[in-house]
């Protein structure tokens, strides 16, 4: 059986300012091509379809769009879904009724019966070979929120432990159905410990519900493949070459610049993993930082000169991402660097600044209450720009903040 592993497509999604929309068409034209050339069996998406809990209406149609095209084109193609920490569950599980008697599945929530035990049958779904006959069971577990998973007692890590009770009860729950020559594989959207992180999947610890991480031995050895997805770096887990990360398949931020952004090709023989393929992603928007560390803004300038001309495909331009070291805040930074690529082919998506290190004398500014309360206004702001910008405050700032001061507080008498 041909498998295909994917995660972490962030339909909907802008780089910074930029709508990524032809990012997104172009990345599933090239998918839907994949799965007709490598006569796929089973397609995965393992969580975080959408950027946002309430996509656009483009970005609905573009998802449904796919999956009918690759259903027609692949009449004997599964599919199983299953929600990210991005998406809104039950908003992506909403159209199963209509998919009840095709071979799409989405899984989003987590369902209990009416005794309060979890419906596991829920998340068991039999993977059919080419003679129509089960050869593996899924399970199917998508982002897990706050009550998803079981209580453990007395537990050091709730979320981790409680994550691998319910793995344990899924497989167990499998292991009663299926035969011998059957296999299992599973799913997962979540963070496994000693997982090489990017910034934006560091950014994202807060949102998953907790700071605990999932030990690789949540998986049971007997499952031939674990498809995860949430973190965007394309990478096996715990020295266990089938327990993988995907990645993402096309680039979220500029730390992801130096990945190959790709999909897993998985190749299973019965119960055995035969193998595991990675297939690149064609970047169709390039990422571009200038330089690649930060000089002073007369060299940055003159290497932003160096960039190509702009084209009528200003659309394909890439995303320009520029840094600078400043030895204080320059007013104009913004308007000398758009001035300067005007005329080439980029689009600019990020200005970073980077002061030299100095030292400063903070440490414990601000502990007593007592002492913040004898502070002034001037004070605190000529310490939180010092701190920011490793420089005295100018003059005419220094006026300006004191002219705002005044106001505020002529405001406040008139009360």
């Amino acid at each position: 059986m041909k498998i295909l592993h994917t995660a972490d497509w962030h339909i909907g999604q802008t780089f910074l300012v930029y709508d990524r929309t032809y990012e997104h068409q172009q990345f599933l034209n090239w998918l839907e091509s994949a799965i007709k050339i490598h006569q796929i069996e089973l397609l995965i998406v393992s969580g975080d379809v959408f950027d946002t809990p309430n996509p656009s209406a483009a970005s609905i149609k573009m998802l449904y769009n796919f999956l009918r095209n690759i259903s027609f084109a692949n009449p004997s193609l599964q599919v199983i879904i299953t929600a990210g920490n991005h998406d809104s569950a039950a908003r992506l599980e909403s159209p199963k009724p209509l998919l009840e008697f095709s071979k799409i599945h989405i899984i989003g929530t987590i369902d209990r019966k009416e005794d309060g035990s979890f419906n596991i049958e829920k998340m068991v779904i039999p993977i059919y070979n080419k003679e129509n006959k089960i050869q593996l069971w899924c399970m199917a577990i998508p982002f897990l929120r706050m009550g998803d998973y079981p209580i453990i007692e007395n537990a050091a890590k709730p979320y981790s432990e409680g994550v691998a009770a319910l793995y344990n009860q899924v497989y167990d729950f499998i292991s009663t159905k299926k035969a011998a020559h059957q296999g299992v594989i599973a799913l997962g959207h979540l963070h496994t410990l000693d997982a090489e992180k990017t910034d934006l999947d560091t950014t994202e610890r807060d949102i998953m519900g907790g700071v605990e991480c999932v030990p690789v031995t949540a998986f049971s050895e007997h499952i031939i493949y674990t498809a995860l997805g949430h973190i965007h770096k394309a990478q096996k887990i715990g020295g266990r070459e089938n327990v993988r990360y995907s990645g993402s398949p096309i680039p979220m931020s500029f730390s992801e610049i130096k990945y190959k952004h790709q999909v897993l090709l998985l190749d299973i023989e019965g119960t055995v993993l035969t193998k595991i393929e990675p297939l690149e992603v064609p970047v169709s928007i390039e990422l571009k930082v200038i330089p690649d560390a930060a000089k002073p803004l007369s060299e940055v300038l003159e290497a932003l000169k160096m960039l190509p001309s702009k084209t009528d495909e200003i659309h394909l331009a890439p995303y320009l991402k520029v840094k600078v070291l400043l030895d204080s805040p320059e007013p104009a930074l913004r308007f000398k660097i758009e001035k300067e690529i005007a005329e080439k082919q980029v689009r600019l998506a990020k200005i970073e600044t980077v002061y030299p290190e100095k030292e400063t004398n903070l440490e414990n500014e601000f502990t007593s209450p007592d002492k913040l309360q004898d502070l002034k206004p001037i004070d605190i702001f000529n310490r939180i720009f010092t701190a920011e910008f490793s420089t005295e405050v100018p003059a005419e700032l220094t006026l300006l903040f004191n002219e705002v001061v005044q106001e505020v507080q002529s405001n406040e008498s008139r009360k």
